[in-house]
């Protein structure tokens, strides 16, 4: 909870604490899918880069959809938005479990599931990219230009506790059923979905504001530097979420459940540390956001190094918990430099071209990723290596205001 939440208005502490609840809802949800995908894709007989495929799909999607959420955020209000895309994450994770039900029982050969679980996550990213705009408009429509990095950091530590909390109760589950977990993932959506119909109030300035808008471009000046990091760091993290399950399958020997429950204790580790850097150093710092991207960077490239090296389950951990520790400082720094790059009136648009990086990124990354492992099980991290080198030294070389 960030300090502007403790200290303003009873209805801001509240609907802090309801977007708090939320986004922690939304991180078990993806941390969930991304732990079972690659056991499950195995499992009823897909390649890595048709998974790859999948999430590069659902991610292009994403991509496309979140900017327009951000913008009808602006016209329709956060809270209707917000109640979109909770919805339509929940019925999607339910339509993509049965088609891995289907295809685990025979009702679907490979290829049919493959297209059918493409469509399926899909028509899920469509609904489900109207939540991320539609929180981080809501947070900047709370904060003021002083704590909207630390509301920022503090919406991304909820995602991380989400993203702790959903591998542990996962790992559980799928020693039951590899499925289990994703039916789980949709009641938490679902769950989420009620308290903010209950409990979120709308910010009141959205009644006023139903001007018409110039469209916020990715190519905006004042923006661009932030989608560039946000982008080609986000390549680099879907690059390793989407790979590393099938490096521990294979470097461990694993079954489909024992990977599941390795992995998913592997992202608990990262996203820990990333809970620990937006909880401790971006809330009680007060770092400027390019300060952060700065320092996280050379973190992330440190991460990489060791996941290139890596003969070990320790190393591989090491790895990921560096990974952590640098997203948890660099994804508030990449959204809360971009908000406060932009007029209060575009806070919505700027939230949703924010919130499209990263989906862009994993556009490009699980398809990079798994096509290198299949090489090389070494030479996804090591490209990846490769790509952040020159991000680092453009965070340095880049000239933004003085209040960036």
């Amino acid at each position: 909870m960030t300090a502007q939440a403790a200290s303003g208005p009873p209805s801001h502490r509240r609907a802090f604490m309801v977007l708090f609840a939320c986004m922690i809802a939304v991180g078990m949800g993806q941390t969930v899918v991304f732990a079972v995908l690659p056991p499950l894709g195995r499992e009823i007989g897909l390649a890595e880069i048709q998974v790859g495929a999948i999430v590069s799909a659902s991610s292009i999607t994403f991509f496309l959809a979140s900017p327009i959420w951000g913008r009808v955020s602006d016209r329709i209000g956060r809270k209707r938005v917000l109640l979109i895309g909770l919805v339509g994450y929940t019925l999607g994770t339910v339509l993509f479990a049965s088609g891995f039900q289907a295809a685990l029982v025979g009702l679907l050969a490979p290829t049919a599931a493959f297209i059918f679980l493409t469509f399926a996550r899909m028509a899920q990213a469509t609904v489900m990219s109207a939540t991320p705009p539609a929180a981080s408009a809501y947070v900047a429509d709370i904060t003021d230009a002083r704590t909207r990095t630390r509301g920022m950091g503090g919406m991304g530590a909820a995602n991380n506790l989400g993203a702790i909390i959903g591998p542990a109760i996962g790992g559980l589950l799928a020693t039951i059923s590899l499925l289990l977990p994703l039916y789980f993932a949709a009641l938490m959506t679902l769950l989420a979905a009620a308290t903010v119909w209950w409990l979120l109030p709308e910010p009141p300035r959205q009644a006023a504001q139903q001007i018409k808008r110039e469209r916020l471009r990715f190519t905006d000046r004042r923006i661009l530097p932030f989608v560039i990091v946000g982008v080609l760091m986000f390549v680099g993290i879907a690059v390793a979420q989407q790979t590393l399950a099938f490096r521990f399958q294979d470097l461990l020997d694993l079954t489909g459940q024992e990977t599941a429950r390795m992995f998913g204790f592997a992202m608990m580790t990262a996203a820990a540390l990333s809970l620990f850097a937006q909880g401790v150093i971006v809330q009680r710092m007060e770092l400027s956001p390019l300060t952060l991207l700065r320092l996280a960077i050379p973190l992330l490239i440190a991460a990489f190094v060791m996941m290139t090296l890596a003969q070990s389950s320790a190393l591989l951990f090491l790895g990921m918990a560096l990974m952590g520790l640098g997203m948890g400082m660099a994804a508030p720094g990449f959204m809360a430099g971009a908000s406060l790059a932009v007029r209060q009136d575009e806070q919505g648009a700027v939230a949703g071209v924010t919130s499209a990086c990263p989906p862009l990124g994993f556009t490009i990354g699980p398809l990079l990723g798994t096509a290198l492992y299949q090489i090389d099980p070494q030479l996804p991290y090591l490209v990846t290596t490769c790509l952040y080198i020159p991000l680092a030294i453009f965070t340095w070389r880049v000239k933004l205001k003085d209040n960036l």
